[in-house]
C-alpha cells in the first residue's frame, strides 16, 4: 500500500462528497470521487484504490450492488457503506456479505476516521500475511488460532493440530510451514490411517532394495524427502502401535533408518501432526503411546468447527465459488442473498470440507450466473442423503452395538463382553474409543426398576 492511501468516495449527493473529501484530505488521504456506481467501477479499473466508501441508496446501482461488483473484481478491496436509512437488519446483511463496516448518517468525523484507519490497517495486515493465504477467515476464534500459529511457526517445536474432520487441519499445517524459516523447503503430507502398517513404515522411513517382497529398488522415504522442510502426519491417532515406537525414536534421535538398512541417516525435519480423535482417550485405552503424545504435542492448536465461526461462511462460500466457477462453470459470478442466508443457517457437520463440496455442486449444476436459494436447498438435502465412508459407518455401528449390549446387561461390562465375544480389556478399549460410560446404563436400569416398582405400588 502507498504512503498516502487512496480512498474512493461514492455518493450521488455532491455536497456530501465535498464535505467528506475535505475531512479525509485534511487527514492525509488521497481522494477520488464518483457520483454513481458505474463511475466508481471505472475509477477502480483506472486507479490504484485502497478503500471504497459508498452510499447505500443511490439511483441505478445501489451500495450493496456496487460492493458485489467490486468483490468480484477486487475481493481484497475493503468497502464501507454509508446510509441515512441505517438499521440493524441492514448492518447484519452487509456484514454477512463481507462489507467491512456500516456507517449511519450523519457521520461523526472521528468515527469515520477510526473506521477508515481500521479498514486500511486490515488490508495492510492481510497483504503481509501471504503465509495464511489458504485460510479464509474473519472470525475472532479462528484469528486467535492463526495468531498462535504464526507465533509458533517461528520456532521448530512440534505442533499437534486437533479438530473435527473437515475443519482444515492440513491447511493450518501448510500455513505454519509457509510462515516458518522452512517455507522454501519441502512440505510433505501423509495420512497415517490410509495405509497398512508395512507400507506406511516404508513410506515414512524408506527401504533398501530387497528389504521385503516387492522392494525392487531403494526408496528414500518421506522423512528424507522432507529434509530441512516440514512433514505433516495427518490422522496420527490411527498410526499402529509398532510404528509409534519407531516414530518416537526418529523424533528423539533426529535420525532415520530405512527398512532393511543397518545405517541411520541424520535428518532435519519439522513435524506437524493432526488428528480428529481424542488422544487422551486413546492413551487410556492403550492405543496411543503417552511418550509419543508428549513429543508431538509440544504446542496444541485446536481448530473450531464451522458452527463456531458462522461469520466466515459467506467469505468461504464466495472463495469456493470463485474457484469452482473457474474450473467447472465460468458463467457463474455470484450467489443470491437468500442462498447465503441458507448456508449461514446450516449446521455443517462436515465443516469447511462439506461447505466446499456443496458450493462445488451448485456451481456445476447452475444454469444462472447467480446461485439461487433453491439450488442450495437441493444440494443440502442431497448432502443429508450421502452414504457415509466405511470407517464412519463402522464406527456408528460399533457405537450402537455397544450401547445395545450394555443396555441389555444393565451396564455389566463382563456380561456385555461375553455377549460380544471379546475379552474385557478389548471391550473397555472399544468403550473408551466411543466415549461410552458403563455406569450410565446402570443408573438407567435402576431408574427403570424404580419406576416399575412405583407403578406396582400404585396398582397394588
Amino acid at each position: 500500500m502507498q504512503n498516502n492511501p487512496t480512498i474512493l468516495l461514492v455518493d450521488d449527493d455532491t455536497a456530501l462528497l465535498k464535505l467528506l473529501t475535505m475531512r479525509l484530505e485534511s487527514s492525509g488521504y488521497q481522494i477520488l470521487a464518483a457520483e454513481s456506481g458505474s463511475e466508481a467501477l471505472g475509477k477502480i479499473q483506472q486507479s490504484n484504490v485502497d478503500l471504497v466508501l459508498t452510499d447505500l441508496c443511490m439511483d441505478g446501482m445501489d451500495g450493496l450492488a456496487l460492493f458485489e461488483r467490486i468483490h468480484q473484481q477486487r475481493p481484497d478491496l475493503p468497502v464501507v457503506i454509508m446510509t441515512a436509512h441505517g438499521s440493524i437488519p441492514d448492518a447484519v446483511s452487509a456484514a454477512q456479505k463481507g462489507v467491512f463496516a456500516f456507517l449511519t448518517k450523519p457521520i461523526d468525523k472521528e468515527y469515520l476516521l477510526d473506521t477508515v484507519r481500521s479498514a486500511l490497517k486490515a488490508v495492510s495486515r492481510a497483504s503481509s500475511q501471504e503465509w495464511r493465504a489458504g485460510i479464509t477467515s474473519r472470525s475472532q476464534v479462528m484469528e486467535s488460532v492463526l495468531d498462535q500459529a504464526q507465533r509458533v511457526a517461528a520456532s521448530d517445536v512440534s505442533v499437534l493440530i486437533t479438530g473435527a474432520s473437515g475443519t482444515g487441519k492440513e491447511c493450518m499445517a501448510r500455513a505454519i510451514h509457509a510462515a516458518s524459516r522452512r517455507a522454501d523447503k519441502p512440505f510433505i503430507a501423509i495420512n497415517c490411517g490410509a495405509l497398512p502398517e508395512q507400507l506406511l513404515e516404508s513410506e515414512l522411513f524408506g527401504h533398501n532394495k530387497g528389504a521385503f517382497t516387492g522392494a525392487v529398488a531403494n526408496h528414500q522415504g518421506l522423512f528424507l524427502a522432507a529434509n530441512q522442510g516440514t512433514l505433516f502426519l495427518d490422522e496420527i491417532g490411527d498410526m499402529p502401535l509398532p510404528l509409534q515406537v519407531k516414530l518416537l525414536r526418529v523424533l528423539q534421535e533426529r535420525k532415520v533408518r530405512p527398512v532393511g538398512s543397518t545405517e541411520s541417516i541424520d535428518i532435519d525435519v519439522r513435524v506437524i501432526s493432526a488428528t480428529h480423535r481424542d488422544l487422551n482417550q486413546a492413551m487410556l485405552a492403550q492405543e496411543f503411546r503417552e511418550d509419543l503424545f508428549y513429543r508431538l504435542n509440544v504446542v496444541n492448536l485446536s481448530l473450531p468447527s464451522l458452527q463456531d465461526r458462522p461469520e466466515d461462511i459467506p467469505l468461504l462460500a464466495r472463495s469456493f465459488l470463485s474457484i469452482a466457477a473457474s474450473r467447472h462453470n465460468p458463467k457463474v459470478r455470484g450467489i443470491s442473498p437468500g442462498a447465503l442466508h441458507l448456508l449461514a443457517q446450516s449446521a455443517w457437520p462436515g465443516n469447511v470440507r462439506q461447505l466446499e463440496n456443496v458450493i462445488e455442486q451448485v456451481v456445476a449444476l447452475s444454469n444462472s450466473p447467480i446461485i439461487s436459494e433453491g439450488l442450495v436447498s437441493q444440494a443440502l438435502e442431497n448432502e443429508e442423503q450421502v452414504i457415509p465412508s466405511f470407517n464412519d459407518a463402522r464406527a456408528e455401528f460399533e457405537k450402537r452395538y455397544l450401547t445395545k449390549v450394555l443396555r441389555i446387561t444393565e451396564g455389566n461390562v463382563t456380561h456385555a463382553a461375553r455377549i460380544a465375544q471379546r475379552n474385557r480389556t478389548d471391550f473397555y478399549k472399544l468403550l473408551n474409543r466411543h466415549d461410552i460410560e458403563p455406569s450410565r446404563f446402570k443408573s438407567e436400569a435402576r431408574a427403570i426398576k424404580k419406576q416399575q416398582a412405583d407403578m406396582m405400588k400404585k396398582t397394588g
